[in-house]
């Protein structure tokens, strides 16, 4: 090899020497990123002496050219080594940093300067739900979450080739996936996690005689994501059942209950016809809002709150109870929604995140139970 070769290797050589010893010396990202681009950026030194290969002696350029080519090779595998090492480094300090633990028993009361616990405003919601049904004569039921397609679907008057059916919108499980106590005569096809909590009214009106009126509360699930929309989200529905129930009574619940929920006592409250498959005659509710600035209560603009009807007649009957004799209206809504409009929150999303700044400021007082004498 011509001696201007030798000269020339020997320079990369101390060059991947000096860049390995300044990789080396950096012990954060930034410092990191400045031995990148100055080595390999737009003005880097690696980059100058690539443009500068035009001014090599014709029978030296390819020489020259492969060992540049290899040199930026080795420089970058180098380069990205050690941003993954720093990295790694930042994220096992953090972890130490941020490290609980678990084991301590809890404290009874928060240290000095802590920041007291709260209630998510989803139990909240919860809770003013039951304390404004409660007063107007509604108990609690709940039931599993896995359920059966004949409680889910079947008795609702849900047909098969409903799409709520489809597997891009329910989360189907194995076979023999529901817990013990959940199975019965009436469990029907593939387990199912429940796609609302229409599921316990079926199982309220199969294990007891009427009337009946109570709201279910809980967790259900749909292949759904974004802004307003979570795979695992909350869901309250009421039922009642009892000799001469009219859509007059299912009218007056449901705006009494409105009313006392956003705390507007002159709230706008509107009833479209609807349907679905579980109640006969259906209707989509809205409550008056103002579109511009979102405020409930005000405006020309109406926004649709819940779903209502009269049980299906149908739907009594594939559960033991004569239509002939007993009457009954039924609805639902979404506890994160209603959540949302009544505190002005713009995304679901955190509701889910378990950030400590959010829950902060959304939470409600543990000591401060809802109840109807606080105007809720």
């Amino acid at each position: 090899m011509p001696d201007g070769v030798h000269g020339m290797t020997d320079d990369l050589a101390g060059f991947r020497a000096e860049t390995e010893a300044q990789l080396a010396a950096a012990t954060d990202l930034r410092a990191w990123d400045t031995v990148r681009v100055g080595t390999l950026g737009k003005n880097g030194r690696l980059t100058g002496l690539l443009k500068g290969l035009g001014q090599v002696p014709a029978e030296q350029r390819k020489d020259r050219g492969a060992s540049l080519n290899r040199l930026k090779g080795e420089l970058e595998g180098l380069i990205e080594a050690r941003r993954l090492a720093l990295e790694g480094a930042a994220l096992e300090a953090r972890l130490a940093a941020e490290r609980l633990d678990v084991t301590l028993p809890p404290r009874p009361h928060p240290p000095a300067g802590a920041e007291a616990g709260g209630i998510h405003p989803i139990s909240r919601t919860i809770e003013e739900l039951t304390a404004i049904f409660g007063a107007m004569g509604f108990r609690v039921a709940e039931g599993p979450d896995i359920e059966g397609d004949w409680y889910n679907f079947g008795a609702l008057n849900i047909p098969d080739h409903h799409p709520a059916r489809q597997d891009h919108d329910t989360f189907y499980l194995p076979a023999g996936a529901a817990p013990e106590g959940a199975r019965d005569n009436n469990f029907g096809r593939r387990p199912v996690l429940r796609t609302h909590t229409s599921p316990v009214q079926i199982r309220t009106m199969v294990s007891q005689p009427p009337p009946i009126r109570v709201i279910v509360p809980g967790r259900t699930w749909r292949a759904d994501h974004d802004a307003t929309h979570s795979p695992m989200f909350h869901q309250v529905e009421g039922l009642v059942i009892d000799r001469g129930i009219t859509l007059g009574h299912l009218k007056g619940c449901l705006i009494d209950f409105l009313r006392a929920f956003f705390a507007i006592g002159d709230l706008p409250v509107r009833f479209r016809a609807s349907y679905f498959p579980f109640t006969e005659p259906s209707m989509e509710v809205d409550i008056g809002w103002n579109r511009k600035t979102g405020e409930l209560g005000k405006g020309d603009d109406w926004l649709e709150i819940l779903g209502s009807g009269m049980v299906h007649p149908r739907v009594l009957a594939n559960c033991g109870i004569d239509p002939r004799e007993w009457q009954g209206f039924a609805f639902g809504m979404g506890i994160e929604r209603i959540t949302m409009l009544k505190h002005g929150m713009p995304d679901l999303r955190p509701f889910y995140e378990s950030d400590l700044r959010w829950l902060r400021h959304w939470a409600s007082d543990p000591l401060a139970p809802a109840s109807l004498t606080e105007g809720v």
